[in-house]
């Protein structure tokens, strides 16, 4: 019988829908926005891949750093039979706690919008981890999640800081969503980038090579291809800016002179002026109080909080309170 089992929740037609549905509302509104989401097709993936290479951009060594050191505490913290990544990607930080977990792991289930991403890391994995079963799910974890009937304890990991790309109010509903899939005895590991100094956020989000203003406009380039329209990223500046009262990094494309943007899939031409900016993407950066408080309203007990070696990012290992 083969260790690798894939399930399918998302729609066929699912992802196009959801484009349709968020360039629809998100370029009618008033300031204009996209959701991150989007940035993330095959070029897009390609280009954030590049930026965890950049000198500027911290977060993925700073985390990688924390699991390398803190995998085996994790591990005994746990003591997990089924691991649980949401947004896994890759699944390439994870191997750290796959391999601190074993022998007893005996599930890992990755969650992940891209198919060809799960089977990729899935057979990766088991090339060398021949007792360690993958059952990966196609499936977007913002709409609630069912999982699959596995042994406990289980853990639920959701990495890579992705957790700041949520607004306030849909970070409480997602976390309420995570507090629902654990029983007693489950635990939530969940990475967030720190709050610090200004000019070391906006350089990680504003790289010198040019690589996340590419990044950045990538949407555009979606948005073209997926519905028909003739954006010009050529014709776009890439900002990111530090809102010190939100305590968080917005991504925006501003527009160089006035123009309009034709998009024939929604039947709709959307305009706008010299200099008029769309937000693209919203970073939240944390502090331990503001996590455990967060986890505390949805009845989750904040009980380790590890950072790595210069205090840039956190992970923290929640309980059911």
């Amino acid at each position: 019988m083969s260790p690798f089992q894939l399930t399918r929740t998302l729609a066929a037609d699912a992802a196009g829908a959801d484009l349709r549905a968020d360039v629809l509302h998100g370029l009618t509104r008033s300031p204009k926005e996209l959701p991150p989401k989007w940035f993330y097709d095959a070029r897009g993936s390609e280009l954030f891949e590049e930026i965890t290479r950049l000198p500027e951009y911290y977060p993925t060594r700073a985390e990688r750093e924390i699991l390398a050191a803190r995998a085996p505490e994790i591990a005994a913290a746990t003591g997990a039979r089924t691991l649980v990544e949401l947004g896994s990607g890759s699944s390439e930080k994870t191997r750290f706690l796959i391999d601190a977990l074993l022998p007893g792991l005996d599930t890992y289930v990755p969650v992940d919008v891209s198919e060809s991403a799960l089977t990729g890391a899935a057979e990766s994995l088991l090339a060398d981890r021949p007792g360690l079963w993958v059952h990966a799910l196609v499936a977007d974890f913002t709409r609630g999640l069912a999982l699959p009937g596995t042994p406990g304890p289980r853990l639920v990991a959701f990495l890579g800081g992705t957790i700041g790309n949520l607004l306030p109010t849909e970070r409480h509903t997602f976390l309420r969503s995570v507090r629902a899939m654990l029983t007693p005895g489950d635990a939530l590991l969940l990475g967030t980038d720190l709050v610090k100094d200004e000019a070391t956020l906006v350089a990680a989000y504003d790289d010198a090579s040019g690589v996340t203003a590419e990044f950045n406009k990538n949407v555009l380039s979606v948005i073209d291809r997926e519905l028909g329209a003739d954006a010009d990223p050529a014709a776009f500046d890439h900002v990111a800016v530090w809102d010190a009262e939100r305590e968080w990094i917005e991504m925006r494309l501003r527009a160089r002179r006035a123009l309009t943007v034709k998009i024939p899939e929604l039947d709709l031409v959307v305009p706008f002026a010299a200099g008029e900016e769309m937000r693209t993407e919203v970073s939240a950066k944390f502090r331990q109080a503001g996590v455990r408080k967060e986890l505390a309203a949805v009845g989750l007990e904040l009980t380790r909080w590890w950072t790595d070696s210069e205090d840039r990012f956190a992970l923290s290992l929640a309980t059911v309170g």
